[in-house]
């Protein structure tokens, strides 16, 4: 153990790794803060941090898995259609990138034509804490495993990777409400995620049926959208506009 310490790779391992699993994370966190806010105010950090552990123990478990996580990838099955062999990882990744997909349209279309709060049952119906915490362990798993097989391709080490996890999920949890917080209050950023996060279920789908799509080119179009859509909320504030979005009524509180 003081071996792997005091061998300079080891830091630099660790410390890539975890930089990617932060970026690899930021999807999770988004979906994860969009999720929380229909809860009561209360609940929400509460349901927030579990999801998060949630995710870690996740990964971790998976990492002790390994021999498993590279079963995975081998076919299952061939699509005669598409000529292409479809496998464990394939089908997780697809079914959680149409999962993404159907939330966010939801979410989407929720916020645009849904019943609003100010006319109907207010503040007493909200999203069952259950529900919400579910549909966090679906999405933890697909973007979980993809971000284990990214990290088995860059670390022979299991120890290092879990380390990478723990840190990144500790780091996760700083940023986790101040994000969340800002896409409540923001409905044109809340938009924003919601329209990426179809984004990057398409590509997961995309991957399933082995289209690759560089993860480069979507977060430079996140990080581009985001930075244009912070100067127009610096507009809006000089002319005292704001925008505002429907409140969903889902079902009763659990």
């Amino acid at each position: 153990m003081l071996e792997l310490l005091s061998n300079p790779q080891t830091w630099i391992a660790l410390a890539t790794l975890t930089a990617l699993e932060l970026v690899l994370g930021i999807d999770n966190i988004i979906f994860i803060s969009i999720l929380v806010d229909k809860l009561p105010k209360a609940r929400q950090e509460m349901a927030r941090r579990l999801g998060l552990f949630m995710a870690m123990f996740m990964r971790i478990g998976l990492l002790m898995m390994l021999a498993w996580i590279v079963g995975m990838v081998e076919p299952l099955f061939t699509l005669p259609v598409l000529d292409k062999a479809i496998s464990g990882r394939d089908l997780i990744l697809i079914g959680g990138g149409l999962f993404l997909i159907w939330k966010s349209t939801g979410e989407i279309h929720g916020s645009l034509e849904g019943e609003d709060e100010s006319h109907g049952a207010g503040s007493k119906a909200k999203a069952a804490f259950a529900s919400v915490i579910l549909q966090i362990m679906v999405i933890d798993l697909v973007f979980s495993l993809d971000s284990i097989i990214t990290a088995v391709g860059m670390v022979d080490d299991v120890r290092i990777m879990i380390a990478a996890v723990v840190f990144s999920v500790g780091l996760m949890m700083l940023f986790a409400a101040p994000i969340g917080r800002f896409v409540s209050d923001h409905p044109t950023i809340k938009m924003l995620a919601l329209s990426f996060l179809v984004v990057v279920g398409v590509v997961l789908v995309a991957e399933g049926f082995g289209h690759h799509v560089p993860k480069g080119y979507i977060y430079f179009a996140m990080a581009f959208s985001l930075g244009v859509e912070m100067m127009n909320i610096k507009m809006r504030k000089k002319a005292d506009t704001k925008v505002r979005l429907r409140q969903q009524i889902p079902g009763g509180d659990d």
